[in-house]
């Protein structure tokens, strides 16, 4: 089991907490699944029971253990659920966190940063071959035999179409001229006076900014609409 799981124990991962997490995982992974990384987390004080972060090629694993370590709690998210990620580098570790495509942020704090960095290098790959999947299938040659007699009459369907076209075309009067009015459509939300461009902050501000949002919209201080469009204009920035 150790030799099995070695590779996740370069960046000084708890070895108890890696076997107790790959010994579980191994009835929960699906086929063709498999680990790709492993962040466990480290506090300041002693952890007896630290959470840990899963990701593998198909989905984002948070390992929680409850009952003094004698269960755990597994909750996963799907690559293709998965909107955005971030690290934050603190002074005591860093917080891993991303956002997915329903508004729910997570966060997984005290990840120490070597792992914190590996880990989001890992969710960034992922979510790079969603975007861009590359094909690695063989095309199929298909041979193509000449078809003679087929195309010459396609070739007189074609010409009788297009002179029966062009005659009535002569006969049908033009079409008379519609002018329609449209409404302007409604502006985006424009930013306050003094405050700095959401082009100039940087991922881990603009997903801060959008949390600040939602919790104003939770206190009924602002209205859904306008909570949709300053997630909109955000997420473009993403």
């Amino acid at each position: 089991m150790k030799e099995q799981f070695k590779k996740f124990l370069n960046e000084e991962q708890d070895p108890k907490a890696i076997e107790k997490i790959t010994s579980k995982l191994t009835d929960l992974l699906m086929k063709g699944e498999e680990i790709g990384y492993i962040a466990v987390q480290k506090k300041p004080a002693i952890t007896v029971f630290p959470d840990s972060i899963v990701v593998t090629n198909k989905r984002i694993i948070i390992c929680e253990p409850k009952n003094l370590g004698l269960s755990m709690d597994f909750t996963d998210y799907a690559w293709d659920d998965i909107a955005s990620t971030f690290v934050k580098e603190n002074i005591l570790g860093s917080e891993f966190s991303f956002g997915t495509k329903t508004d729910l942020a997570v966060t997984i704090d005290y990840i120490p940063k070597i792992q914190a960095r590996k880990i989001y290098t890992y969710a960034k790959e992922q979510l790079d071959l969603l975007k861009n999947p590359v094909n690695t299938a063989t095309p199929v040659q298909e041979v193509v035999e000449p078809v003679y007699e087929e195309e010459e009459e396609a070739e007189e369907v074609e010409e009788i179409e297009t002179e029966e076209v062009t005659s009535f075309a002569e006969i049908l009067p033009a079409a008379p001229v519609v002018t329609e009015t449209y409404e302007p459509l409604p502006t985006q939300p424009t930013q306050p006076a003094g405050e700095r461009r959401l082009s100039d902050l940087t991922k881990e501000e603009l997903f801060d900014k959008l949390q600040n949002y939602k919790k104003l919209l939770d206190n009924g201080l602002i209205m859904q609409g306008e909570y949709d469009a300053y997630k909109k204009e955000i997420l473009s920035y993403m």
